[in-house]
């Protein structure tokens, strides 16, 4: 049955005299406690798994501290996840160092503690998975299951001109999600200039119309980089 948390919990009681003495509804409730924090320990765990972050970051780990133009009402009300439920996007912009990709992780993180499925990409690397799904015929697979994460994360965006075959992918993961899923793009380039780096005018305006009027906006500033002050407690 898979009860391994009343186990543990049982045995725990067994072991403590104290316990012992405690009525038997009181005992019972605390190992049906314990075995459903045990499930939610393993559910997170999972999701974490899946999403494969490329930090180990968390909401209450960010630095604000450093001046970059982080705004701490936007991100404690991201913080709740709310955004998610709402369907609703973020758009993390800044200089190399200034923190994006923490931030992408910790608000993913933070998703995935509140229940939410997600996914983290490079963008490079989410352009050439999906090259080679159409190569071996799996393209559809990935984008479904692409669409069943609750929150994708897209990092490093805008690095080289798209591609029209990368262009057309990003339209299709982004119609995909439009009013249904929500997603954090990061990227060193400002927004008015994604319309540029995406290539095709027409596709452009789709892609940005599905995702910018819909989003949070993060745009750090970083007189150093935030990888200068590793070892002193703050994310780099």
């Amino acid at each position: 049955m898979k009860l391994s948390g009343m186990i543990r919990a049982l045995e725990s009681q067994l072991q403590t005299p104290d316990a012992q003495e405690l009525p038997f509804d009181d005992r019972f409730g605390m190992i049906v406690d314990a075995e459903m924090n045990s499930r939610d320990n393993r559910s997170l765990q999972s999701r974490l798994t899946k999403a494969r972050l490329r930090q180990s970051a968390c909401i209450e780990d960010i630095d604000f501290r450093t001046a970059r133009g982080l705004d701490r009402t936007v991100v404690a009300s991201l913080a709740t996840s709310t955004w998610i439920g709402q369907h609703h996007h973020v758009l993390i912009t800044g200089p190399t160092g200034s923190g994006k990709s923490f931030i992408t992780c910790a608000l993913a993180q933070k998703a995935c503690r509140d229940g939410y499925s997600a996914a983290y990409h490079r963008a490079s690397k989410l352009f050439q998975d999906l090259a080679i799904a159409k190569s071996t015929g799996k393209y559809g697979t990935m984008l479904t299951g692409l669409g069943k994460k609750d929150l994708l994360v897209i990092d490093d965006f805008g690095l080289a001109v798209l591609t029209d075959e990368q262009r057309h992918d990003l339209l299709e993961i982004v119609e995909d999600r439009y009013e249904r899923k929500s997603l954090i793009i990061a990227s060193q380039l400002p927004i008015e200039r994604w319309h540029e780096t995406i290539g095709d005018p027409t596709i452009a305006d789709a892609i940005l119309d599905r995702v910018v009027h819909n989003s949070y906006k993060l745009n750090l500033r970083a007189k150093k980089s935030m990888r200068d002050t590793k070892g002193k407690d703050i994310e780099f």
